[in-house]
């Protein structure tokens, strides 16, 4: 199975940790670096439908994403307490620096001692600083400038780009021992995942009005189609409907059919194949029937039985993470879509308009524009004058909304 892994870091530490990556068969490492270390959650956001995996050249930028809720796929981060400290121990001691009275950021003070222990150091002249958010460049720059030996270890490349001219200061970069190592907790996780997101899910939904199905099928990243009288085929896989669900605990679609409908049944199926996910579907829906007018029941295999309740949850928007793959947009241009429709009232908007918005030029836009357009989240209502010599401008409606 071939796995794309990000790779996220400063410039000069992404493409050593991209070809350690591509050692391993069947893995293609995608660079995404930064000037700062603040930039790793908009990275992972603006990127996040093109990996299986990240792996963080250090704990920082990861922390960073973990912490503003952007990792929905597989994580690890590249370790520098064990041999990559040891290393940089000795590099100093060869250099002729005293290592027992230096300071050290980000990494936890029990693994900083633990290292000093094992290279048989004292470390009761050690300064450190483990990371917490709280944290900021300045405030680690000026720790690094309280410790009277001049002498200091940085994690960080922003706080060693302030302290080079200043005081002896080294910084800690992944040594390809310690990006294996990572590696080998990252590859089973982000194969597991994507083999698990894989899965075929298959729902029969029954209702007497089949408008806003199509919406509905889109924003699961799925399609529909007529199974039988009143009951409709919705076809997805487990990653997006996990995703949509909040982990297969609430059905927002429930909620919004029902608004227009009295009966509204739904019984969802997930197998290893289309032939086990029908028939767990079948019997998701016949329990959805006995349960009531309005429920909607995912069957999983082993005899597990899920009732999702209809909740009101992301009604205002469907799942951006979810529609980003499905179009192959970026969650951050999705935004910007959402901002134009907004902005123009419901009212078609031309190629050249939204092409200003989102900052693109024209034949850009267009594309984008089909790309939503064969998803159902955007449809053609005519043409203008471009005002000039050039080609008419098409007119879209963007119905990206449920």
């Amino acid at each position: 199975m071939r796995l794309t892994i990000g790779v996220v870091g400063p410039d000069d530490l992404v493409d050593d940790v991209a070809a350690t990556c591509e050692e391993q068969p069947e893995v293609t490492a995608l660079r995404f670096d930064y000037d700062h270390e603040s930039r790793a959650p908009e990275l992972v956001e603006a990127h996040a439908p093109e990996v299986d995996g990240w792996l963080f050249t250090g704990i920082v930028p990861y922390l960073l994403a973990r912490d503003a809720g952007q990792l929905t796929r597989p994580a690890a981060f590249v370790d520098y307490s064990g041999d990559t400290l040891l290393s940089a121990l000795v590099r100093l001691q060869h250099a002729g620096h005293d290592v027992t009275r230096l300071s050290i950021d980000t990494l936890p003070t029990a693994d900083v001692t633990g290292a000093f222990r094992d290279a048989g150091l004292p470390a009761d002249g050690v300064g450190t600083q483990p990371y917490r958010q709280s944290l900021t460049t300045e405030s680690l720059v000026a720790f690094h400038r309280g410790n009277p030996s001049r002498l200091a270890i940085t994690c960080l490349n922003s706080v060693y780009e302030q302290l080079r001219d200043e005081l002896t200061v080294l910084r800690l970069v992944p040594s390809t021992h310690s990006v294996r190592l990572a590696l080998r907790q990252l590859l089973p996780a982000a194969e597991g995942q994507v083999t698990e997101d894989a899965q075929i899910v298959l729902g029969l939904v029954e209702v007497a009005d089949d408008e806003g199905l199509l919406r509905e099928a889109a924003a699961l990243g799925g399609t529909v189609a007529a199974y039988r009288a009143g009951v409709h085929l919705l076809v997805t896989t487990r990653g997006p409907l996990h995703e949509v669900t909040g982990g297969f605990t609430g059905l927002p679609m429930l909620t919004r059919l029902a608004a227009n409908q009295s009966v509204v049944h739904i019984g969802l199926g997930m197998g290893r194949s289309a032939a086990e996910a029908e028939s767990l579907a079948r019997r998701a829906l016949a329990r959805a029937r006995r349960i009531g007018d309005v429920a909607a029941v995912l069957c999983l295999r082993a005899d597990t039985d899920i009732v999702l309740e209809g909740t009101t949850q992301r009604t205002a928007t469907p799942n951006l993470g979810v529609l980003s793959r499905r179009v192959g947009l970026s969650t951050a241009t999705l935004e910007k879509l959402y901002a134009a429709a907004d902005a123009g009232g419901g009212e078609p908007l031309n190629t050249r308009e939204i092409a200003d918005r989102l900052g693109v030029q024209q034949r850009t836009a267009r594309r984008m524009l089909n790309r939503l357009e064969l998803a159902g989240l955007a449809e053609r209502t005519g043409s203008q004058a471009s005002g000039g010599s050039g080609r008419p401008l098409t007119l879209y409606r963007l119905t990206l909304r449920p």
